[in-house]
């Protein structure tokens, strides 16, 4: 009796695996040590006892269990990156459950600004041969500078935007003058709003979403007596984008630009004794707005003396309130070269009197797909769940309370668009019509409430529910997009059809027909790391504590949250997530929320094979035929060039021209990055038919491009890639590193898959003729792989791209088996830049470790990426990746990284537990995917494999390895192969 209490006091403290060490039936390895005979132990007492313990270690196991797929916490999110996020490919929402209000911030994937056009600068390829002749003379900033002015693409508006932009500057600047005019001294702003000033993410950050414009503020000071007779000196900080500052009626300075701190001389024959104003017209273009503080050692908003040596104060701080009054919100359209992802709106419900609730908890139950808040407010206990269907096209929210007739609310739909509007559709829906600013698209959002007992009440703005038992709401929304260059769809049509789907159901029905779904890709693979105590903490706790103490099972519960976001992102039929998947709820996100496909765009479909969630690449595969539509012509227009290109951004528009500014912009081997993704579908699945009638096309057409792009380098006679760039280091150059190896592996791929295909053999031999002659890889005089052709890599340089590591992963250039001295050169350039970076980096970072087949390493990388986001890169409480801002591609990097250090399988051999770190000695993974068409479920225990299941998809000859034991065998299609910890066949 005594090892079984000691068993069960072990569990509860230290988790399973302490527990294990006392000895337990339900560990068959570890037998419970049971002391001989004794009267006690089999005496009556012996049965309830025992009952207790068993039924409280079940309890406790069941709990433990949950925990694994389980993020929980104790209070309600205060910020968007501690709200749970759901999403069924299209729809995506973010719950912040709160108590007595509650919002779920809701997306639909196509709504974005900007409209169908050609981004393409028509005569850009005429400066090709100039731009390489530059470069090829080391004159960089010429270079540069040319194809600002004469290669980048097209930006929106832009021909007529300068003479549009005087004319509505000169019509704001009018307000400046008159006797109404904001900046005299005695105009009454008493009606006027206030701001908190400084902003430092702009006015949308403090009350003015999604504006753009013209907006006056003003604030006063009293003059201190030792200041009068003189000068004084106004700090006014960054201002996004011009200002005309008044003090007392009188201009004392205009600014143009967002970079630049205002300075400005106040005269003292403009100040008065006593109060005195400051007016400020802010002129702001696009994006943020507004006065937006300083930065490093400038000085804060403030004014004091010019010469300070006066007595008095030493300054007066304007860090305070502002009234703030806009004048105009239409400047006109911004030129941009590429569109930006929108939010759509809000859910709200307000319940009268539901404040200090108790028993409070939230969770997302990542098993299900399904979020949960329950408190207890006067004896009744509140429950809502919340997911997002896939085969329903709805977000719902079904609240219930644990007495009848206790559920009073009103629910409301909102959104940061200036043209939006709410309506009644009919006795139980509400709906939310909105239209993108200077864009194409318009959107519909409807929301219906179906009850159980109480009433129901539908106005103009909002749904009423009184005294209802139970209440569903089913959200949806949708636009008029079709396709990159289709807006003719009907959004509320889209609605109305998701909403028509529920109509004749139970809410169980449609919750059971959810999971389903969603099982079928989920449970398709399953991961146990082992467990500790911490896993019985609320999430964000486990990531404040992950750096420093032993939670094994967080990075089990990180590898399936990674799932997760990808079904809730991406789903067969769904556009593919951008940066920040389907969630964001700034009118002007980070990087326009777009498409970055120099890496970010990659890392995010790095688990859909390995993790078995093949069929969720399909949406990636999509955009890749778009682009390939759409990048012939800027293949021709930019390169006169065969074949298609895309470079390092695109949108929902699908534009392939370079972009941004030319020394990171223009970089070619987009396409041929992305196209990787198709062969690696290939080899994990071994499906033919893709390959054929799918993937070699693109593949073929993108290695076209770079039959014609590729030129000789006069210096060493290798075919290079010029003009291009390694991603967003270094600018413009000739020769990169990392075009080099993505182009190499290119054209090894397209050889490969015509032999497989016994076709294009003309083309397969004048691939196989280049390929030798493509620039190789070089060591460096710093032992490092080199960066560029010239061997001038930096080893202070700390940037978080390590683009030139492509080679070794995710690619298979550069190998252990293959090139130990290359592999031992990567890892020398991965030292130089560090392990510091943001949370993508970082993710990079872990599978790069893992190649390298150091599993400590790739483990302390783990560590990095789970921990409190800060100034780095790190997670959020809800687990997302931090760059920050928060970026998705970091969740499914770190989610592939962990698998890379279980199984490789780049190369014809699969590895097992190459990379297994010292913190996971035990485990268990099933499901996991291996090049060749493998499934492997795998076992370990003391840090050595215990045994492993292999099953043959494809009926293809498997080669194992692990350690120095290595294995082949013949396989069939659909059969089992299980081998002991020695390789042994069993």
């Amino acid at each position: 009796m005594r090892n079984t209490c000691l068993l069960l006091i072990a569990m509860l403290r230290d988790g399973f695996r302490s527990a294990e060490k006392y000895g337990s039936p339900f560990f068959p390895s570890a037998p419970l040590p049971f002391p001989k005979k004794s009267s006690y132990m089999y005496g009556k007492r012996f049965i309830p006892v025992c009952f207790l313990l068993i039924t409280l270690f079940a309890f406790n196991t069941e709990q433990a269990g949950k925990q694994d797929l389980t993020l929980w916490y104790t209070s309600p999110a205060a910020t968007w990156t501690e709200a749970l996020p759901l999403g069924n490919g299209r729809l995506g929402g973010m719950v912040f459950g709160g108590v007595g209000k509650e919002r779920i911030q809701f997306n639909e994937e196509t709504l974005w600004t900007g409209e169908p056009r050609d981004y393409n600068r028509e005569g850009a390829a005429t400066y090709l041969p100039k731009l390489r002749k530059l470069l090829e003379e080391g004159k960089q900033d010429e270079a540069e500078a040319l194809a600002q002015t004469h290669f980048m693409g097209r930006k929106s508006n832009e021909e007529d935007y300068a003479q549009k932009k005087e004319a509505w500057i000169q019509k704001v600047k009018a307000t400046q003058m008159g006797s109404g005019s904001p900046a005299r001294f005695n105009y009454d702003d008493s009606k006027w709003e206030e701001m908190a000033v400084p902003a430092s993410q702009g006015w949308e950050s403090v009350g003015l979403e999604g504006l753009d414009g013209a907006v006056w503020y003003r604030t006063s000071f009293l003059l201190p007596k030792q200041w009068d007779g003189k000068d004084l000196v106004l700090e006014l900080g960054r201002t996004r984008d011009d200002d005309f500052t008044f003090v007392n009626g009188k201009l004392i300075g205009a600014t143009q630009g967002k970079d630049i701190s205002r300075h400005y001389v106040i005269p003292k024959a403009q100040l008065r004794k006593g109060k005195n104003f400051i007016a400020v017209q802010v002129l702001n273009y696009y994006d943020k707005g507004g006065l937006t503080g300083v930065k490093g050692n400038e000085q804060p908003i403030s004014v004091y003396p010019e010469d300070k040596a006066t007595g008095g104060p030493d300054r007066i701080s304007l860090e305070k309130p502002w009234k703030v009054m806009v004048l105009d919100s239409g400047p006109p359209s911004f030129p941009q070269y590429q569109a930006a992802y929108q939010p759509f709106g809000d859910l709200w419900l307000n319940f009268s009197g539901h404040g200090a609730p108790s028993d409070y908890k939230r969770e997302l139950d990542i098993s299900q797909a399904v979020a949960r808040t329950s408190y207890t407010v006067h004896g009744v206990t509140f429950t809502r769940e919340y997911w997002a269907s896939a085969p329903n096209q709805v977000i719902a929210v079904h609240l219930t309370a644990s007495k009848p007739g206790q559920l009073s609310f009103e629910s409301s739909l909102t959104s940061p668009h200036k043209k939006s509007a709410n309506r009644k559709v009919d006795n139980t829906t509400l709906a939310l019509s909105l239209q993108v600013v200077n864009g194409a698209l318009r959107g519909e959002s409807f929301l219906r409430a179906d009850a159980k007992g109480g009433k129901v009440t539908v106005s103009n703005d909002k749904i009423s529910i009184s005294k209802a038992d139970e209440v569903t709401l089913y959200l949806t929304a949708g636009t008029n997009y079709v396709k990159y260059d289709d807006v003719s769809g009907d959004p509320a049509a889209v609605c109305q059809e998701a909403l028509q789907s529920v109509r004749h159901q139970q809410y169980e029905q449609v919750k059971a027909a959810h999971v389903r779904d969603y099982q079928q890709y989920f449970n398709t693979l399953s991961i146990d790391l082992g467990k500790s105590s911490n896993q019985l903490l609320p999430t964000d706790q486990r990531i404040a504590n992950f750096a420093t103490s032993s939670d094994p099972s967080l990075a089990a519960l990180y590898l399936q949250y990674g799932r997760y976001l990808m079904l809730a992102s991406s789903r067969p039929g769904t556009r593919p997530p951008n940066i920040q998947g389907i969630w964001n709820d700034m009118m002007a996100p980070p990087w326009g929320s777009k498409y970055t496909t120099n890496i970010n765009v990659e890392m995010i479909y790095w688990p859909a094979e390995v993790l078995n969630l093949s069929p969720l690449h399909e949406p990636l595969f999509d955009m890749i035929d778009e682009l390939a539509e759409r990048g012939r012509k800027t293949a021709k227009v930019h390169y006169d060039a065969p074949g298609w290109v895309t470079h390092h951004n695109t949108d929902i528009w699908r534009g392939t021209a370079p972009i941004n500014a030319s020394n990171h912009g223009i970089w070619v081997t987009g396409g041929a990055w992305l196209s990787h993704h198709l062969w690696e579908h290939y080899l994990f699945t071994q499906d033919e038919e893709f390959l054929r009638e799918r993937a070699y096309p693109v593949m073929k057409e993108s290695a076209r491009f770079f039959t014609d792009f590729l030129v000789e380098d006069p210096k060493t006679g290798w075919l290079i890639s010029t003009p291009s760039n390694s991603p967003e280091n270094g600018g413009l150059v000739a020769g990169p590193t990392m075009d080099h190896q993505i182009i190499r592996s290119l054209f090894k791929k397209c050889i490969e898959a015509s032999e497989i295909l016994q076709t294009d053999q003309g083309f397969r031999a004048e691939l196989k003729a280049m390929w030798p002659k493509i620039a190789p890889n070089q060591t460096g005089k710093h032992g490092q792989l080199q960066e560029w052709l010239e061997d001038v890599d930096d080893p202070a340089n700390k940037h978080r791209h390590v683009s030139h590591l492509w080679g070794m992963h995710p690619g298979e250039d550069i190998t252990w088996d293959k090139s130990p001295e290359l592999m031992q050169a990567a890892r020398q350039s991965l030292l130089f830049r560090g392990d510091e970076g943001t949370g993508w980096s970082l993710a990079w970072k872990i599978n790069f470790w893992a190649r390298f087949k150091e599993g400590d390493h790739a483990y302390k990388m783990i560590r990095m990426l789970i921990h409190p986001a800060a100034s780095g890169g790190g997670s959020y409480p809800n687990l997302f990746d931090a760059h920050p801002p928060f970026q998705i591609d970091g969740n499914f990097g770190g989610a592939a990284g962990i698998a890379e250090m279980l199984v490789q399988s780049h190369e014809e051999t699969i590895d097992l537990l190459p990379a297994l770190p010292a913190a996971l000695p035990e485990g268990e993974i099933k499901g996991v995917c291996a090049r060749g068409g493998f499934v492997l479920n795998m076992k370990w225990g003391d840090g050595k494999l215990q045994g492993l299941e292999v099953v043959s998809k494809a009926g293809n000859r498997c080669s194992l390895r692990y350690g120095n034991r290595k294995v082949n065998f013949e396989t069939q299609e659909g059969k089992v192969y299980r081998l002991d910890r020695n390789l042994k066949l069993l």
